[in-house]
């Protein structure tokens, strides 16, 4: 039985565990999740719906089968945490966004089971459409990489619970020696959406205006909803952004923040577990666990010790370094520790992928902006520190990898 109620002021260990898992994955399916998590968020649905649809304004809906947190971002034009292979935890390109938007599109309306070779044919026709070729995109399944990506894409489909694998292995159909045969669940693909208006409602034709309209939400002239709008939005920022910058925020939102800021860190911290680390440049909801996160700084790994290691050099830098400096910083980083890093960094050239990498983390966490200059040269960016990255600078990073081994 329960014992916590939304007016206690202190969450049972159990009741935050529940919301922990609903924030790091908010869509379970009952038996690909563990049977212990799902019963247990199952079980302080109401609590954790109460307190989502109070603070920011995120359904929640549970069933015996799914549960489902409705999480409309904050960040709309956030593309620093893209969808990845669940495998090769490489991240989506435009096409495999595109075939699964199909692949969905084709699966609301296959029968309870499908093959991964007509789930593709299916999406090549989709593909030929002309409102869809117009816009450039083509598909067709005469290339390995072609077919590569919609084993990604199917892999990304059972790891939501869309498709369960009933017979046959993806590795097979991408040598062309074989199908796989799949279930398809249908509620899952009906929840999948996390949006305010449905799609085919939204007027606006470009993709950046219709991505605003499709989390737009309608608040009314007067003071209780802007207010109950300010806090839902500030929220959500707080447990899905890394950092929480005053400079990003409008007038209206820091002056709210400001005198409601002891409020809304104490009720996420209660229910989270995350501790708040307050600056005069922003807020950061830490979490001790390190658990709530898809990008870990510091972690474990050659590549995670060169974005330490060029984290320091750019937070270090006084009006930034460019990508050139990076590059060449990282050719005398991998000959220094040749002896512990994989023996390709030290290959010419290999210096290019390493140092986008560890760009890319450090601009998911907020602690680097990347300015494209206007001056020569036009194909060497400016990185540019934020304050947060200071916080990296604080200690060495420890090497704890014995000598010849790879990481």
């Amino acid at each position: 039985m329960r014992i916590h109620s939304p007016g206690d002021d202190a969450p049972s260990a159990e009741l935050q565990k529940a919301a922990r898992i609903l924030l790091a994955r908010p869509l379970l399916v009952a038996g690909l999740t563990g049977d212990d998590e799902f019963r247990l968020v199952r079980a302080y649905a109401p609590e954790l719906r109460d307190w989502f649809d109070r603070e920011t304004g995120w359904r929640l809906t549970a069933d015996a089968q799914t549960i489902r947190l409705v999480k409309l971002t904050a960040a709309p034009h956030d593309e620093t945490h893209p969808a990845r292979d669940p495998r090769a935890r490489t991240p989506f390109t435009r096409q495999r966004y595109v075939l699964a938007c199909l692949a969905l599109a084709a699966l609301e309306r296959a029968d309870g089971q499908i093959t991964l070779g007509r789930l593709a044919e299916d999406i090549v026709l989709s593909a030929a459409e002309p409102l869809l070729a117009l816009t450039g995109f083509t598909f067709t399944l005469d290339r390995r990489e072609r077919r590569a990506d919609m084993v990604a894409v199917v892999r990304l489909l059972m790891h939501w619970g869309v498709l369960r694998r009933v017979a046959g292995d993806e590795d097979a159909y991408l040598g062309t020696s074989g199908d796989v045969l799949y279930d398809v669940d249908r509620r899952v693909i009906a929840g999948l959406l996390a949006s305010s208006r449905g799609p085919s409602l939204i007027p606006e034709t470009g993709h950046a205006a219709r991505l605003d309209a499709l989390t737009l939400e309608v608040v009314p002239d007067v003071d209780d909803a802007r207010n109950r709008a300010l806090r839902h939005r500030l929220t959500r920022l707080l447990l899905e952004q890394p950092v929480v910058y005053y400079d990003e925020l409008t007038e209206a939102e820091r002056a709210y923040l400001t005198g409601q800021r002891a409020a809304i860190l104490g009720r996420i911290g209660q229910l989270t577990g995350l501790v708040a680390e307050v600056r005069a440049e922003g807020i950061a909801m830490v979490d001790p666990l390190d658990e709530l996160t898809d990008v870990r700084m510091p972690a474990e790994g050659m590549q995670s010790h060169l974005t330490l290691l060029l984290a320091e050099q750019i937070g270090a830098a006084e009006g930034g370094v460019r990508v050139s400096d990076l590059h060449r910083r990282t050719r005398a980083l991998a000959q220094e520790h040749r002896s512990y890093w994989r023996k390709h960094a030290t290959d010419p050239g290999a210096e290019v992928e390493l140092v986008a990498t560890a760009l890319a983390a450090l601009l998911a966490l907020k602690l680097i902006t990347v300015e494209l200059i206007t001056v020569e040269p036009v194909d060497d960016p400016l990185v540019v520190a934020r304050p947060a990255i200071a916080r990296y600078a604080l200690a060495e990073p420890t090497v704890r990898e014995s000598k010849g081994v790879a990481s």
